[in-house]
C-alpha cells in the first residue's frame, strides 16, 4: 500500500492555506466557500492513489440514502473514505454526533472545518486536532489515506495475481476444448448443438472461436455471479448460462475436473466475494461487479476487447444516454420509454448496464409488458446490418436504440 507524499513545503499545502486566507479577507467563511479549498487538496492527495474524489456522493444505509460531501472512489467503484465539510462557526464535535445519528458511515470518515479535523475509523475516533498548522493537517490526511479495510488489501493483491493468471488459464481451457472436440463425442454433440442455437438466436455468422470464448468466460466467471449476488440457482434461472452449462458438463464428462482446474483461483474468487460483501447496496454491488468483469475480459482476451470496443460505460454516461433518449421521445414524438409500441434494442448488451438502467426509467405498471415484448438485447460483437438506417438513433459507438412508432413510421434522420 502506497503512503501519502505530502509535506508543508508542497504547493498543494501552501495553496490550501492561501485559499483560506483569501476567503477570510473577503469574509467568505460559510461552508460552501471554505470547503472548496479542502476539496482541491483532497483531489491532489487522491491522485497519488489513482482514486477519484466524488463530491455529493450518495451512500445507501439501512434502506435510505445519505449524501456525503465527498467520497474517495477507486477504479473498481470501491469507496476508501468519506469526507464531510463544515465551517468554522460549527461545533465540529456536535456535528459529528448529529451525522452519526443520521446513519453516516463510521469505517473511514473525515469531518473537516477550516481549523480542525476529526477522523473516525472502524467505529472509533482516531484523530481530532487543530489544523491551522500544516504539520497536523498532513498528519490527519496521512491517517485518512492510509486506512485500508483488510478485504480491500486482499482484493488488490488478488487482482494483480489474476491479471497474470487469466491469459494462461484461458489458453489452457482453449487447448482442452479443441482436444475434446476431436475425441469426446458427448462434447462434440453438445458443442455443435449450442453453436447452432447461438446462430439461430443471436447471430447467424457467429464464429466457432466466439462460442469457445463464451465457454471459457462462463467457466471463469460463473462462480462470481453466483456468489456475489447470493444466487445459488443462477445457472438454472439464466437461459444462456443454463445452455452453456450443458456444454460444460459434456466437457467435464471424461477426464477434466472444473473444480480442480479452478482451485488455484480460490483466493481470487474469495477476495471478490469478501469485498463485494462490504457493499450493501445492490446497484453499487452491480457496478462493482461490472468493473470486475471488464477487468477480467481485458485480461482474458485483449485482442478481442480492442477489436470490438468492449468497455464498461460509466454509470453517469449510461444515465445521461437513457435520460437523453427519454427527452427526445417526449419532445419529438410525444412518447416515452414506457409507451406501448416503443421498442428498445441493445445488441451489445455486455454486462447489462444500459438495459438495467433503462428498466428503472419505465413505469412499474408497464414494465412486465415491456420486458416480455419490447425490450430486446443480446451480445453479437459485430455491427447490426439488417436494421434500416432510417429506423435508428445512434447514441454511442457500440449501442443503438431502436424506436418504432405504433404506425411504423420511421424516425427521421
Amino acid at each position: 500500500m502506497d503512503t501519502l507524499n505530502l509535506k508543508p513545503q508542497h504547493k498543494a499545502v501552501k495553496d490550501y492555506y492561501d485559499a483560506l486566507s483569501n476567503l477570510a479577507t473577503l469574509r467568505a467563511s460559510h461552508e460552501g466557500a471554505v470547503s472548496s479549498a479542502f476539496a482541491v487538496l483532497l483531489r491532489h492527495c487522491a491522485r497519488q492513489f489513482d482514486w477519484t474524489l466524488i463530491e455529493q456522493h450518495q451512500v445507501r444505509r439501512n434502506g435510505h440514502s445519505i449524501r456525503v460531501d465527498g467520497a474517495l472512489v477507486d477504479n473498481f467503484k470501491l469507496v476508501h473514505g468519506y469526507w464531510e465539510a463544515k465551517d468554522s462557526d460549527d461545533d465540529l464535535g456536535k456535528e459529528v454526533k448529529k451525522k452519526f445519528g443520521a446513519g453516516y458511515p463510521k469505517d473511514n470518515i473525515l469531518f473537516q472545518a477550516p481549523d480542525r479535523i476529526i477522523i473516525w475509523q472502524d467505529a472509533r475516533q482516531v484523530f481530532g486536532e487543530d489544523i491551522t498548522q500544516p504539520g497536523r493537517l498532513i498528519e490527519g490526511l496521512s491517517i485518512f489515506f492510509a486506512y485500508q479495510p483488510p478485504a480491500y488489501e486482499q482484493f488488490e493483491q488478488a487482482v494483480e495475481e489474476f491479471k497474470i493468471r487469466v491469459p494462461e488459464l484461458a489458453e489452457g481451457l482453449l487447448q482442452l476444448i479443441e482436444k475434446e472436440r476431436i475425441s469426446n463425442q458427448r462434447f462434440i454433440q453438445a458443442f455443435d448443438g449450442f453453436s447452432s442455437l447461438c446462430r439461430q438466436t443471436i447471430n447467424p455468422n457467429i464464429s466457432t472461436q466466439a462460442v469457445e470464448e463464451m465457454l471459457i468466460q462462463h467457466l471463469l466467471t460463473e462462480r462470481i455471479f453466483r456468489k456475489v449476488f447470493n444466487n445459488p440457482d443462477f445457472v438454472e434461472r439464466n437461459v444462456i448460462a443454463s445452455e452453456i452449462e450443458k456444454v460444460i458438463l459434456a466437457l467435464t464428462s471424461q477426464s477434466f475436473s472444473r473444480d480442480e482446474f479452478l482451485k488455484s483461483l480460490d483466493r481470487f474468487y474469495g477476495a471478490i466475494e469478501t469485498t463485494a460483501a462490504t457493499i450493501g447496496d445492490f446497484s453499487q454491488k452491480q457496478s462493482f461487479l461490472n468493473t470486475v468483469y471488464e477487468k477480467f475480459f481485458q485480461g482474458f482476451s485483449i485482442k478481442v476487447a480492442d477489436t470490438h470496443g468492449i468497455v464498461y460505460t460509466p454509470q453517469p454516461i449510461v444515465q445521461f444516454i437513457v435520460k437523453s433518449v427519454q427527452e427526445i421521445l417526449r419532445k419529438e414524438f410525444g412518447r416515452s420509454l414506457s409507451d406501448k409500441g416503443v421498442h428498445i434494442i441493445d445488441p451489445f448488451v455486455g454486462t447489462g448496464s444500459f438495459i438495467v438502467r433503462l428498466m428503472r426509467e419505465i413505469q412499474k405498471s408497464r414494465l412486465p409488458f415491456k420486458y416480455a415484448n419490447e425490450l430486446h438485447c443480446n451480445e453479437v460483437m459485430r455491427r447490426v446490418s439488417n436494421i434500416p438506417s432510417s429506423d435508428i438513433v445512434p447514441f454511442s459507438r457500440s449501442r443503438i436504440f431502436l424506436f418504432r412508432k405504433a404506425s411504423r413510421a420511421a424516425i427521421p434522420k
